[in-house]
């Protein structure tokens, strides 16, 4: 699609979750371009909306505020969507925790579960037919996280490694039907740190920035789809991860992590 064409012919959708900031705002940004009509996601409407006044066509594209974690806000985003002409799914909403799990309330705890790995779930497998029919994708937002445990955030490393192992078995499940990119980035510039509560911290080398990851990952999906760990500094986190003995990454990163 190109930028040339009318507006009201903007049919053609994709949704992405967690729009307000960080990855998805980066995902509004480098989308649009091609064309898309954009369906931002989010709980805090304020930041929603600067997504939307930061694009060059705002007049596309629409907000739908939504928490997945409540009772209903899955429901309420898929019936938000029903209407759409959907070809592409970002599942990129998610958050972490940090602290000891004994001194950490339990309903934050489950809350990354239903944010992280639950949510992704229900809405692939509710917009999957949609998806398979107009030769769509799905871009999972995982995370290096989820290659490793994680003392002091075991639940998000929980999650995060259930997100992964599940896009990549989707992955290969849908091969030659459905596009579907396993992003897993390692330290970036997202605010993550402010939203889990971690300190200031070591891992600065490693920290790679935001629209590096974003286009690494498109250009996967033009690809055919894949597992993508983005840039060489992530890349060589990935490669450590992998060889270092499990006893030895354990205690590194519990000296990283503790409270």
């Amino acid at each position: 699609m190109s930028d040339n064409q009318n507006p009201s012919e903007k049919q053609i959708a994709v949704l992405i979750t967690g729009a307000s900031g960080g990855f998805g705002l980066e995902y509004a940004k480098q989308i649009e371009p091609q064309g898309y009509r954009l369906i931002l996601h989010g709980r805090d409407k304020p930041r929603l909306q600067m997504t939307l006044d930061s694009l060059k066509y705002p007049e596309r594209h629409s907000l739908v505020l939504a928490d997945l974690n409540s009772k209903d806000g899955v429901a309420s985003l898929l019936k938000a969507v029903s209407h759409e002409t959907l070809v592409g799914l970002v599942n990129n909403a998610g958050f972490g925790i940090w602290g000891t799990f004994e001194k950490t309330g339990i309903v934050p705890q489950i809350d990354v579960i239903k944010t992280d790995l639950k949510a992704p779930i229900e809405l692939t497998h509710a917009l999957l037919p949609a998806l398979l029919k107009n030769n769509g994708f799905v871009i999972n937002v995982s995370s290096l996280a989820g290659e490793a445990p994680l003392p002091y955030m075991s639940t998000y490393a929980a999650a995060k490694a259930g997100l992964t192992f599940w896009s990549e078995s989707l992955r290969t499940e849908l091969e030659g039907k459905l596009r579907v990119v396993t992003l897993a980035p390692g330290p970036s510039p997202t605010g993550f740190r402010d939203v889990s509560g971690m300190p200031p911290g070591p891992g600065s080398f490693y920290r790679t920035q935001i629209p590096l990851i974003v286009t690494a990952s498109l250009e996967t999906l033009n690809n055919g789809g894949g597992f993508c760990v983005p840039g060489w500094r992530h890349k060589l986190l990935f490669t450590l991860q992998k060889i270092t003995p499990r006893a030895i990454a354990l205690r590194l990163m519990k000296n990283h992590l503790k409270p």
